[in-house]
């Protein structure tokens, strides 16, 4: 998948992100290592997927190794995207 024009960085607790770089998924649950302050820095630009249903502070209990699944909610509601803004 590649990296999308408007991948971000910086998101929101829960946001469902793709790591291009990383092919992987991003699911941040409060700040990183390379965050500035209280925000969620991932490690390089992700494309934005969605949002998780719940707290995502229960992410914090997750350890490396640990299996966990991610599934889609409901029905995948179309995105308008607005270039330039």
């Amino acid at each position: 998948m590649p990296q999308e024009a408007d991948a971000q960085q910086v998101v929101e607790p829960g946001t469902v992100a793709f790591w291009t770089d990383g092919d992987s998924l991003a699911l941040p649950y409060g700040p990183t290592p390379i965050s500035r302050g209280g925000e969620c820095r991932l490690a390089g630009p992700c494309n934005v997927l969605g949002a998780l249903e719940g707290d995502a502070q229960v992410l914090r209990t997750v350890r490396s190794g640990d299996p966990i699944r991610v599934e889609r909610a409901g029905p995948v509601e179309p995105v308008e995207r607005v270039s330039g803004v």
